[in-house]
């Protein structure tokens, strides 16, 4: 059966050098900080035209991966990065924006992983310092809009504090998705007294490291700030 598969052609040329370039970075041990050859020279090597080098390595600037600088001399050329939470921010901006997302899609998975990211944070120990800094500045704000910055600037601290990177990122990639639904919420709730008591009942279980109230603390708050049912409109 397996006999029948015939090999898959690439009709694009770009793909097959984005294709090199990542064996290349696997195979050689590339990191963050090591540059590509110029662009001239990995037409050469990979004998193909400047052009299809030039989307490949755009497509890489896009993922996050890649950093183009223009010019002559040690500093141009496309250096190695690491920004993946700039694109999943935009990827998951367009499909919110196309309705491929629902809202309440965004607020189970955001769920999942501040109860996860509060029970490791609470099992760590960590610095409370930012999770303060942002409830201040909660306390301060003098308006819906002002107040979710800070909201959301305190939650993507508690992924800070989990200590897994990638909860971090993929939280942070999320604040823009859910940005327009945290002022509806705050919005419709008015007073925001209760929001910050729930904040301040998150911070109180990290900082004496009880994992299960903080993420009972971070369930009772979504639930509150967003309660089931349709959204606001």
């Amino acid at each position: 059966m397996a006999d029948s598969w015939a090999p898959v052609k690439r009709t694009r040329t770009f793909e097959e050098v984005l294709a090199q370039i990542e064996r290349r970075i696997a195979e050689d041990g590339m990191r963050i900080g090591d540059r590509l050859p110029g662009e001239r020279q990995l037409a050469e090597q990979l004998q193909v035209s400047r052009s299809s080098v030039r989307e490949a390595l755009r497509v890489l600037e896009t993922l996050g991966v890649l950093s183009s600088q223009v010019g002559r001399g040690p500093e141009a050329g496309a250096v190695l990065i690491s920004r993946p939470g700039a694109a999943l921010t935009d990827l998951l901006r367009l499909h919110v924006g196309l309705d491929g997302l629902e809202p309440a899609e965004l607020i189970e998975t955001r769920l999942m992983i501040e109860r996860f990211a509060a029970e490791r944070a609470a099992l760590r120990g960590p610095d409370t310092s930012a999770l303060s800094e942002a409830l201040a500045a909660m306390d301060a704000a003098s308006g819906p809009e002002e107040f979710v910055e800070h909201d959301i600037a305190f939650h993507c601290a508690i992924a800070d504090a989990s200590g897994n990177r990638l909860i971090a990122v993929i939280m942070r990639s999320l604040r823009d998705s859910v940005r327009p639904h945290a002022v509806q919420a705050v919005e419709r709730i008015g007073d925001t007294a209760g929001l910050r008591a729930d904040h301040q009942r998150i911070l109180d279980a990290i900082t004496v490291g009880d994992p299960a109230e903080a993420a009972r603390a971070v369930t009772d708050h979504l639930a509150k700030t967003y309660p089931p049912g349709p959204a606001p409109a």
